[in-house]
């Protein structure tokens, strides 16, 4: 921003972006639910369990390194990773009644 430009003009830019990044991020999370969708059913026609923990340990080591690639808080990281997760189990043991 530079001292000419209007501010409210500058914030409606940057409100765009993450609005921008929002949508990206919601289609990204529903290709997510279909895949790990399909996942359960494979699980459920297989007798699988639901939760896959030393998977689910694995995945946090590599999006916690990720995130701090990515200068974000590994912690944040794998709160949502955590949150995801816990939706995606659920949708798997539905699955398997």
């Amino acid at each position: 921003m530079t001292r000419d430009e209007d501010p409210q003009a500058v914030l409606q830019r940057y409100r765009a972006s993450i609005d921008n990044i929002d949508a990206a991020l919601v289609y990204l999370l529903a290709e997510r639910f279909r895949a790990t969708k399909q996942v359960g059913y494979l699980k459920a026609e297989h007798g699988m369990p639901p939760s896959d923990p030393a998977r689910e340990d694995r995945q946090i080591e590599r999006l916690r390194r990720l995130a701090e690639d990515a200068d974000l808080d590994p912690e944040f990281a794998e709160k949502w990773f955590n949150f995801v997760v816990a939706e995606v189990i659920r949708h798997h043991e539905a699955a398997q009644s």
